[in-house]
């Protein structure tokens, strides 16, 4: 790849992150349109988007971006208001800015052009209702410092400044404000100000005209310090500035610790070394001793606090550097520690076979450091799910105006991490469940409010680790599901007997079979009964499993059961004969050794007393025709599957076991039972359990 497709390639990366943070910019905008961060931020994307595409030859998303910037310009100065008109308007120039650059990465179908001048159209007439002047036809071409401004200033541009502004207390003669300087910094990046009040005389010698504060600032920007300076450069002669920059190496240094309270404070002159270490020895922080000493003013230690807190986040945000690597690379590097993992496992299996120390020492020192390889690489693959739930916050926005209904989407636990490969696949399902909520579960407002329920509704979506697992919750305050129809439905197609006693779990499963629905009519959301079936497929094919609840009038919850990533898992592995196999541990709740003679038939069912609580059982050899020679002792695994015990008789139960998955060849697709293979210690393959199709099949 030369150098100028690297750069549009990086161009186009860095435009698909600016595009879904405007998103939910706009969306935070409409919950709250006095969010000026929000605002900000909005602004510098589309301002990043119009000078990088400019620079790499994308004149007309540049073009296009222009309009949108200039509008948001006019937000940020207040000359706008933030109306549902104008945030459809940025929502559909986003989608519009997206399409482009799907067109130009050959990624999708042209764009039609009449499309875009007619949002511009709307943009200036948005404008022009207001008395905003219309954004220029041809936007200025840029320079390379321009465009590369981004919207969250990259680390290695950013830098700290420390800057304290005390003005001659007769400044107010001059004509000049020094609080319009402040707000000059503040539009350079982040700002922390701080105001000293240890200047204001007594209320009888206070004069009203006279400037007795002065302020500590912690600026951190991507400007250069001539251009900090800048802002002071008609009042320097009236005011003493002191602007220094934070060392770069208490900042770039991941070895070096966050900056301490007290080195901040010797180093602004605001106490010496030998005060300082007088404070020393007491139980109390030092802020709180040097405020109660009288030694330092409590704005003081509170400007300090705000540097240490600034700095930290600094050191923090360069030891967490990342680096962008393209997905193959990593299934390549997890491919690569899954088959060491394999050899370990071997050469484990080898050494204890042999009686010699030192071989055994060194073999426990490449488990241990595989393992951490393993997770070290495994933890790589893993993202928060926030990612996954931002993109739903639009789905609601737009199908709630169009079913002309009130809902809020509220989300929890978006730092929730999750293997990429299931993240990616979760998409598709989570979209079918949030679109049959929002279309089935909550009622219209007029509804609502007539059952004495809010009028707007609430979608929860929700991410909690449990164990090796990742648990997501759909949940609506809507009207729920109706037990008595979705059974008359299934009896009308043959799903269940018509007499059959079933819980209301497993009738409420009984949606997800293929073209089941209750919808009265079909609309263009939902009602056509081809999302759940393919719900539950795709949760399966991931070794999830899926379930719901639901209470007539007050809502339905559909939880999602995953595990943390697809690449290796914790297994309990045992055997049939001279046969492996293994089966999941997330499911396995305990083991039940028992004597053949023991297992009887209870009215033609196998089932077995554990402690009072009846379990059916598999029998495995009997399930893959492997023969009759039962050993006098068998071992039966009970687990837990959709919430139901099942045990699975086998002859032996080994131990746990670190099973990397291989997937099965094109030969064996037709096979239900099995999810996977894995390679053991000793080049034997053991064959990996699908448990929920092995109880369905039952």
């Amino acid at each position: 790849m030369n150098e100028s497709n690297r750069f549009i390639e990086e161009f186009c990366h860095e435009a698909e992150e600016l595009l879904s943070g405007v998103e939910d910019a706009v969306l935070d905008i409409e919950e709250n349109p006095g969010d000026q961060e929000a605002v900000n931020r909005l602004f510098r994307a589309m301002h990043t988007i119009k000078g990088s595409g400019s620079m790499f030859g994308f004149d007309a998303i540049a073009e296009f971006s222009h309009h949108v910037e200039t509008a948001m310009d006019k937000v940020r100065n207040g000359t706008v208001p933030v109306t549902k008109t104008l945030i459809d308007l940025i929502l559909v120039s986003r989608d519009r800015i997206t399409a482009m650059l799907a067109e130009a990465n050959g990624d999708g179908p042209p764009a039609d052009p009449r499309e875009g001048e007619k949002i511009i159209a709307s943009l200036k007439a948005l404008l022009s209702s207001h008395g905003a002047a219309a954004p220029d036809e041809n936007p200025p071409k840029e320079t390379p410092e321009q465009a590369s401004e981004p919207a969250k200033p990259v680390q290695q541009n950013q830098a700290v400044y420390r800057i304290r502004f005390s003005p001659d207390p007769d400044i107010f003669f001059t004509g000049m404000d020094p609080v319009i300087l402040l707000y000059d910094l503040a539009d350079m990046g982040e700002c922390s100000v701080v105001a000293q009040t240890e200047k204001v005389p007594d209320l009888e010698n206070l004069s009203p005209e006279s400037c007795y504060l002065f302020w500590d600032i912690i600026l951190t920007t991507a400007k250069r310090i001539n251009a900090v300076k800048d802002v002071f450069v008609f009042v320097e002669d009236k005011c003493k500035i002191d602007i220094k920059t934070v060392e770069e190496e208490v900042i770039t240094s991941e070895q070096m610790p966050g900056p301490r309270l007290g080195d901040i404070l010797v180093e602004r002159g605001d106490i010496d070394r030998k005060t300082l270490d007088k404070q020393f020895g007491t139980r109390k922080k030092i802020g709180e001793r040097l405020v109660e000493s009288g030694a330092l003013s409590k704005e003081k230690i509170k400007s300090a606090l705000n540097e240490q807190t600034v700095v930290s986040k600094m050191h923090k945000s360069a030891a967490a550097s990342t680096v962008r690597v393209p997905s193959d690379r990593l299934d390549k590097l997890i491919n690569l520690v899954g088959e060491l993992v394999i050899n370990q496992a071997r050469l484990t299996q080898v050494a204890s076979n042999r009686e010699d120390t030192d071989l055994g020492e060194s073999v426990e020192e490449i488990e241990r450091l595989t393992g951490e390889l393993r997770d070290s690489v495994l933890n790589i693959r893993m993202m928060p799910i926030g990612t996954t739930f931002n993109k739903f916050r639009r789905l609601v926005r737009d199908l709630s105006s169009q079913l002309n209904k009130e809902i809020e989407l509220v989300t929890h636990g978006a730092e929730t991490e999750l293997d990429k490969t299931v993240l990616e696949r979760l998409d598709d399902p989570l979209i079918h469940l949030i679109r049959n909520s929002l279309d089935h579960g909550v009622e219209p407002p007029g509804l609502r409010e007539l059952k004495g329920k809010p009028a707007k509704g609430t979608i929860i979506l929700s991410a909690r680790h449990k164990g090796t697992n990742v648990v997501i919750t759909i949940q609506d305050d809507g009207a729920g599901l109706n037990v008595d129809t979705i059974r008359q439905k299934a009896v009308e197609k043959g799903l269940i007997p018509e007499n059959a006693e079933l819980s209301d779990k497993k009738i409420f499963a009984q949606i997800f079979a293929p073209g089941f629905s209750t919808a009265k009519e079909v609309t263009s959301i939902s009602g056509r009964g081809v999302g759940m079936d393919v719900v539950k497929r795709t949760i399966e094919s991931l070794r999830g499993r899926i379930d719901i609840d639901s209470v007539p009038g007050e809502g339905t919850k559909i939880t999602l059961i995953l595990p943390l990533t697809l690449a290796i898992i914790n297994g309990l592995l045992v055997s049939i004969d001279d046969d492996f196999f293994v089966l999941p541990l997330m499911s396995v709740e305990e083991c039940v050794e028992i004597k053949s003679k023991e297992i009887e038939m209870i009215n033609g069912r196998n089932i077995l007393n554990v402690r009072g609580d009846m379990v059916p059982y598999i029998r495995l050899r009997d399930r893959f025709h492997m023969g009759n020679r039962r050993p006098e002792k068998e071992h039966i695994v009970i687990t837990d599957v959709n919430d139901s015990r099942i045990g699975f008789v086998v002859d032996h139960v080994i131990g746990g076991h670190q099973t990397v998955i291989k997937p099965l060849g094109p030969a064996f697709k037709n096979i239900k039972d099995i999810s996977g293979a894995t390679i053991l210690g000793d080049g034997t393959v053991a064959l990996i359990l699908d448990t929920n199709v092995l109880l369905e099949s039952a």
